[in-house]
């Protein structure tokens, strides 16, 4: 197992549905800029790294899902502009895509410890529900769950601060 996911993998351990971390085949991970164009960016990396795993038919909905997660994080999981105490060499924002055989585990890390929780939508709820962004708008969440087979999150141990939140896609 390459450095590339293994940070990520003892975290997810706790909260994944069961399956052993140390039989990840492939794993890839891009950090992500501060900005919303931070989405495109997301997509297009996933859709080069599911091609390289020769899962590209799987492309829109995992697609789909990952630019919900990483517009989540966005949207409501940064500090305010004038917090830096990330710094360059910590990037906010990280997507990581890891492949075992039969799944694949898209997962957006954030700086905010605050749970994701999807938001009570009616009909007739602007879009998005809350414009000042100060909480989960909860549209996304809804997204994710019907387009993965499963999502969650977990606080991030050790020295780093904020959560990391999964979705998984069974492969076939």
């Amino acid at each position: 197992m390459g450095t590339n996911g293994s940070t990520m993998l003892e975290p997810l351990r706790q909260g994944l549905p069961p399956f052993d971390p140390s039989t990840v085949s492939s794993s890839a991970s891009c950090a992500l800029p501060a900005r919303y164009e931070a989405v495109r960016g997301a997509r297009q990396f996933t859709k080069a790294t599911l091609g390289q795993w020769g899962l590209g038919e799987r492309f829109d909905d995992v697609a789909l899902v990952v630019s919900e997660l990483v517009t989540n994080a966005l949207r409501h999981a940064l500090p305010p502009a004038a917090d830096t105490a990330s710094g360059p060499q910590d990037p906010p924002v990280r997507l990581h895509l890891m492949r075992w055989t039969g799944r694949l585990v898209c997962a957006v890390r954030d700086p905010s410890e605050e749970s994701p929780e999807p938001g009570e939508l009616s009909d007739d709820t602007p879009f998005p529900p809350d414009p000042s962004g100060s909480a989960e708008s909860g549209r996304g969440l809804f997204l994710v769950d019907s387009f993965s087979d499963g999502w969650g999150w977990h606080p991030l141990a050790g020295t780093l601060r904020g959560k990391v939140v999964w979705a998984l896609f069974r492969l076939t």
